[in-house]
């Protein structure tokens, strides 16, 4: 799993060969490739710049550099600009979600990674953020699916068995994660809305 650097964050002009290197260094990113499979690839839009990417970022059993730090780039903390790698499990979960959901159209990417600045910032204005939320590890992405239903998107999530999500109805989005395994919807008025174990 990719380790925060050890300094400290760098920015976007200096980040994307180191960046690149960093993400495969991810022991849980080796996910085996299936019969027939030839290549990964990942499109986003981001609603709040309105930047759109579309990677491929695997190809005959390898990792791309170049894509990884470009997406690494485009899932960058959008209010401060401040990069960290994309945890490669997070790209692989991405990646069966789209085929899961029989889509080509790009994520909507709402939140990707988050700094520790604008992490604290949000937190001290109760915006619900975790004081140790995964996306400070760049571990976890907030995002909507443009003509799949967001509540499908969830239980598609869910039926991965690999690391978090949630549901927010009032917002439309889900939230998807590469830690512990669990599951939960805000308000909760969706499958009970309590914390699901794995």
């Amino acid at each position: 799993m990719v380790k925060p650097p050890a300094t400290s964050l760098l920015s976007r002009r200096n980040f994307l060969g180191v960046a690149a290197a960093a993400s495969l260094s991810s022991p849980l990113g080796a996910l085996a490739a299936t019969p027939g499979e030839h290549e990964r690839w990942l499109s986003f839009r981001h609603i709040h710049t309105g930047q759109r990417i579309k990677s491929l970022y695997w190809a005959e059993g390898d990792y791309i550099p170049e894509s990884l730090g470009e997406i690494d780039s485009f899932l960058a903390d959008f209010r401060s600009g401040d990069v960290h790698p994309i945890d490669i499990d997070l790209l692989n979960l991405l990646h069966r979600l789209r085929l899961k959901m029989d889509s080509d159209r790009p994520f909507h990417v709402i939140s990707a990674y988050r700094s520790p600045a604008t992490n604290a910032a949000l937190l001290a204005r109760g915006r619900g953020v975790r004081k140790n939320s995964l996306h400070l590890r760049g571990m976890a992405i907030d995002i909507r699916l443009p003509g799949r239903d967001t509540g499908a998107l969830w239980h598609a999530a869910i039926s991965e068995r690999r690391g978090g999500t949630g549901f927010y109805p009032k917002y439309n989005f889900v939230h998807v994660d590469v830690g512990p395994h669990w599951h939960w919807c805000k308000p909760s008025r969706c499958d009970g809305g309590k914390p699901q174990p794995g």
